[in-house]
Order: C-alpha cells, then sequence, then structure tokens
C-alpha cells in the first residue's frame, strides 16, 4: 500500500512537471509570435510607407514638371499669338495707313479744278487747294533765281509738290518771272514724255504757293539748253 501511494505521488509530481514544462514552452512560443507580430506590424508599415513615399514624391514631382511644362506651353502659345496679333495689327494698320495715302492722292486729284486755257501747247491746265509750302526766308521778300539760293530751292520745291514729281525726275527748268511776287516753272520730266508749266506765288512769311499748272505737248523752253 506504501509503494502505491509513492508510486501515485511520483505520477502526479511528473505529470506537473510535465504541465509546467508545457505552459512554459507555450508562453515562449507565445511570447516570439507576440513579438514577431509587432515587429512586423511596425516595419513591415514602415517600408510600406518608405515605399510607397518615393512613389508619391515622384509622382507629385512628374505631375508639377508636367504643369510647369503645360504652363510654359501655354504661356509661349500665348506670346505667340500676342506676337502674331501685334503683327497682323501692324500690317491692317500699314495697310490702312496706305490706304489712307491714297484716298488722300485721290482725293487730291478729284479735287482739282480744270481751267480753260487757249494756249495750243497746253493739253490740260488744273488748280488745287494747294498751301504755301513754308519757307526759312525772313524779311522783306526778293525774288533770287541763282542755283542753291534759299528762295530758288523753295521754288523747285513747290513746283514739284504741284506737278507731283520727285527732284531726280526734273530736267531742262526754266525759271522765270511772271509778275510781282510770282514765278513760271517750265521743265520735263527724265523721260521726257511728260512736260510741264507750273505757276507759282509768293505769300509772305508762308513761302511760294502753286496756283496753275498746265500740262504741256512739249516743253517750249528747252530751245535755251541746247547749243
Amino acid at each position: 500500500m506504501s509503494d502505491f501511494n509513492e508510486q501515485s505521488r511520483i505520477n502526479r509530481h511528473e505529470k506537473r512537471r510535465k504541465n509546467t514544462k508545457l505552459i512554459s514552452i507555450l508562453l515562449i512560443a507565445g511570447t516570439i509570435l507576440v513579438i514577431v507580430l509587432i515587429g512586423f506590424a511596425l516595419f513591415g508599415d514602415g517600408g510600406a510607407e518608405e515605399n510607397d513615399s518615393p512613389d508619391n514624391d515622384k509622382q507629385a514631382t512628374e505631375n508639377n514638371t508636367q504643369d510647369k511644362n503645360a504652363e510654359a506651353d501655354e504661356h509661349t502659345n500665348q506670346s505667340n499669338d500676342t506676337s502674331q496679333n501685334d503683327e497682323e495689327q501692324s500690317e491692317d494698320g500699314s495697310n490702312q495707313q496706305n490706304d489712307q495715302e491714297n484716298s488722300e492722292t485721290n482725293d487730291d486729284h478729284e479735287k482739282a479744278e480744270q481751267l480753260e486755257s487757249d494756249d495750243d501747247n497746253v493739253i490740260e491746265a488744273f488748280t488745287r487747294h494747294w498751301e504755301p509750302i513754308g519757307t526759312e526766308q525772313s524779311g522783306p521778300h526778293t525774288v533770287t533765281y541763282s542755283d542753291g539760293s534759299q528762295d530758288r530751292i523753295e521754288m523747285e520745291k513747290a513746283m514739284r509738290l504741284a506737278a507731283n514729281v520727285d527732284e531726280e525726275d526734273v530736267l531742262y527748268l526754266w525759271l522765270e518771272n511772271n509778275g510781282d511776287q510770282k514765278v513760271r516753272a517750265t521743265f520735263s520730266n527724265r523721260e521726257q514724255n511728260q512736260h510741264y508749266r507750273v505757276y507759282l506765288t509768293w505769300v509772305d512769311q508762308e513761302g511760294w504757293k502753286p496756283t496753275r499748272v498746265e500740262i504741256l505737248k512739249e516743253n517750249d523752253q528747252k530751245y535755251r539748253f541746247q547749243n
């Protein structure tokens, strides 16, 4: 009987020892598992955040770059449009100015008043509302025909204005007196297919004023330049 009790006590002790060992193993395993889970939770999320962060930054950078490029392209397009509009407006302004000048020229031609002439050498005679051309002379005026004199320079300017010819287009010019403070200019163009007689009158402080233009069949003063 005593041996049985002793054996039972030993069995119970052994069983309790095994249970204690099993519980210890389970506790250790549970602790390790908890540590692993915690580490995974911490480092796994951090890694995900680290992986996400560069991609997000890269995506944000690319988006910002694309936005800036789009803004730059839009600004360039706007600049090109503005430049093109300015050029078109400039061309329109030039065309309008040319049209206005042509219109004024046509208006001047339309405003020409036809005059009668009993000279057989005159094809056409007309006058317009010319203004004095201005003068750099002062004091009492004396008609001067000398080449290079200020008075002659202004005479020639007035006659060219009335006949609508350029300075280099004048040949065989003859200036002569036509009365008090009045001059008559006869000349041809360079091609010698147009001949003019222009009448000028001096206006004090304002200069020479064209009063009449005659288109001639021939330059009847050309003989003065022939030997």
